[in-house]
Formats: C-alpha cells, structure tokens, sequence
C-alpha cells in the first residue's frame, strides 16, 4: 500500500465555554467531519482519539455506532491530538486500515490547570514551591529567551494582538473583539513579562479528522489535502521544559526543533517551503520561540518579522491564521488538531474572511504540551 496518507474530512466545533459535555462536542466535530468526507461512520476502518479530562474517546461509539473498530485512547497533554493523529497516519501506512479518524475533545473548568506534581515524577515540594503553575515556567523562558535575543515586551504584545484580530474572523474562536497592543501591555502583569492579555485560556472544544488511503480518496467525496508528514517527539537532555525539575549548564536542546526536523525532513521540504502555519502559542511568548525553533527564523528575528507585520494573514509567513489558542482557548485534547482543521481550510481555499491570499499550497501545524512533547505536521495540496 502506498505510503501517502490524505485528510477527506475535517470537523470543529466552536471553542470556548459550553453547557454540553466535552464528549458531545467530540460527537459533533466527528459527526462534521465525516460529513466532510461524505461517508457515514461505518466506513471508518479505525480510530484514535483522546482528551485530558473530559472521557473516554473509545466511548464515543455508544452514539457512533457499534461497528466493532478498533478504537484506541490517546493522552498525550497538548501534544494529545497530533499523537493520536500520528496514530492514524501509521495505521493507514501500516494497512490496518484504509479509512481512520483522528478526534481530539476536552472541557475544562475555570481558572488555571490544576497539575499533580506526583503524576509528572516529581516530588510533591515541587508543587509547594509554586512551580507547578505553568504560567511561572511561560514567564520563565520567554524572560531568559528576551534576555539572550533582543526580544522587547511589546513584541509579546503584538503576538496577542494579532491573535485577537485573526480570532475576530474565525466564527468558531472564544475570543472575537480586537484587542491592542496597548489594552494587551496594561491588562495586569501575571508572570513577568507576561500580561493577563498575552494568555489562553482552558476551555471547550473538540475537533476531528478523517484521513484515507489515496485508493479510498477516490471513492470519497471530500476535497483532500495530503499529509506530507507526521512526527511526535519528547526532551532530550538539556531541555527547559514544563515540569523541568533542574536546567542543566550548557547549550539548551528543543522537543519542538526536534519533532520540526523531523517533520521537515520526511516531507522532503523545509521551513521556507510552507505558505502558511501554526504554532503552539499557549501564550504569546510561546508563538515567538517557536517561530525560531521550528526553523522560521533566526532566533531574535522575530523582533523585526512581527513588527512588519510578516506574520499576519497577508504577510510572507501567516502564523496562527484563526487566532490560535490565544484567541480559540485551549481544550488540551483538540488543540493540535485545531490547527490541522484550519491548515486544511487553508489550503482548500475555505477559510473566508481569514483566508491567506495567492492560494498557499503548503501548510504546517506545531503542538508543544508538557512536560516535553511535539508534534508536527507537514500538508499539501
């Protein structure tokens, strides 16, 4: 069987906050994206799917339909659906299946994520001591990283601004009304340099893939897209990560320019290639390491790439195009599957009022979650 691997169908729902449950939202992204593909759900041969803390993906068949597929769970924190898109993609190229989904859903309370040291193999001082609050960890690297590279506050600002603007025209994002850069810089210090405004926030939400076999494309009706590449990576030794217990001395290593690379390299292409993408950008500061670390640019060039205005929706790199998690919020579990939804819409040319202009043929997606995970996609058309 052929190695290729194409998406027929792709299905969101709104994110943000939501009377219904995370795993109703699962079944109406799934229910979207098989409509999509235009097949019902006895033709999908497999399936993987997961979310942090809103059910069992595997369950999901009680209201799908009791077909008797193999249907796996996966938790894997932010990088929760690009690992379960990975999954499909080796279950297509493996011949276990030539028609598989890839869902991804979750529904968080307010307020921040509330992590267990003791479930990351970490010492319950460690909680204690605060830093089991991941917004000190973003305030952390993104200080050291502005320190080493030039990188000013009102870069951050700018990020979160375009965000807002970006999510102003994605009917499905939580947050819709433009924000300055200024409103950003003065919405309250949360951890330094990181303002209130320059966040995400958890929330609901659940997006779905169908990917097929380019032998079952054919038969469907859906407008694919082709996944060039998929890969998943965890830290090495000498990464600053989520949860990192010590930092040792010396050259820091990169999950997210790991899982990039090797992304990169089983498409065949590389950074300079890509007409549009997104990136992890749990908060802003997160959007301007991972510009660098995926090989967009040097690091401390985004200082001026930002300012000019290259990142915006018609700029030379279009980042985060519907707002990213900054503006959609984060429901872990359907986050990175988010952004390979809008990627998709990209590249088919549906992507409305957002759309990137000269119809971009290339597209990448990058999911960081913790303590130390990426993926990260390659697409076509």
């Amino acid at each position: 069987m052929s190695t290729d691997v194409l998406i027929c169908g792709a299905g969101r729902t709104p994110f943000g906050r939501s009377e219904a449950s995370g795993r109703h939202l699962a079944l109406g992204a799934v229910n979207a994206a098989l409509a999509d593909a235009g097949i019902a759900w006895s033709r999908v041969g497999a399936a993987f799917g997961g979310s942090d803390n809103a059910g069992l993906a595997d369950t999901l068949v009680t209201q799908l339909g009791l077909t008797g597929l193999p249907f796996v769970n996966v938790k894997n924190g932010c990088a929760t659906g690009g690992s379960a898109l990975v999954s499909a993609v080796n279950a297509i190229r493996s011949g276990m299946a030539d028609v598989v989904l890839a869902v991804g859903f979750d529904k968080h309370p307010r307020g921040a994520f509330d992590p267990r040291p003791e479930d990351w193999g970490l010492g319950a001082e460690y909680g204690s001591d605060g830093l089991m609050v991941t917004t000190q960890f973003f305030g952390m690297k993104i200080q050291r990283y502005m320190h080493d590279h030039g990188i000013t506050p009102r870069t951050l600002a700018l990020v979160a601004e375009k965000a807002y603007h970006n999510g102003g025209l994605t009917p499905e994002a939580w947050r819709r009304k433009p924000v300055s850069a200024e409103e950003i810089l003065d919405s309250g210090m949360v951890s330094d340099p990181l303002t209130r405004y320059m966040f995400c926030s958890p929330g609901a939400g659940a997006a779905a893939l169908v990917l097929c076999s380019p032998e079952a494309a054919r038969t469907l009706e859906g407008t694919p897209v082709t996944l060039r590449a998929a890969a998943v990576r965890t830290r090495r030794f000498g990464s600053f990560e989520v949860f990192s217990p010590s930092i040792p001395p010396g050259p820091l290593t990169s999950v997210s320019r790991d899982a990039s690379a090797a992304a990169f390299e089983e498409a065949g292409m590389g950074p300079g290639d890509i007409g549009v993408c997104q990136l992890q950008d749990t908060e802003s500061g997160a959007e301007v390491m991972h510009m660098a670390e995926c090989g967009f640019c040097e690091d401390g060039e985004q200082e001026r790439l930002v300012a000019s205005g290259a990142t915006g929706i018609g700029g030379t790199l279009p980042v985060n195009t519907d707002g990213g998690c900054i503006a959609n919020g984060e429901p872990i579990g359907a986050s990175g599957l988010r952004q390979v939804y809008e990627i998709v819409q990209q590249l088919r040319g549906r992507a409305g009022e957002r759309q990137v202009p000269g119809e971009p043929r290339t597209g990448f997606t990058h999911v960081y979650g913790a303590p130390g995970v990426s993926a990260c996609t390659v697409l076509s058309r």
